[in-house]
């Protein structure tokens, strides 16, 4: 079953951010807690976690 993968915010009034870099690639197979993506607003970087394993 496909989940959709959600860019968290980082703060409580981030409205918007930025994709800074995909780490994976589509078609790879992915564990819960492994690194996705990486983003980016005007006052932190975050990486992104897969919640679940499967294949993005």
């Amino acid at each position: 079953m496909p989940h959709n993968v959600l860019m968290p915010a980082l703060s409580p009034t981030m409205t918007e951010g930025k994709l800074a870099k995909w780490v994976k690639k589509e078609g790879d197979k992915v564990k819960a807690g492994q690194v996705l993506a990486e983003i980016e607003t005007d006052k932190a970087t975050m990486e992104v976690e897969a919640v679940d394993e499967g294949t993005l």
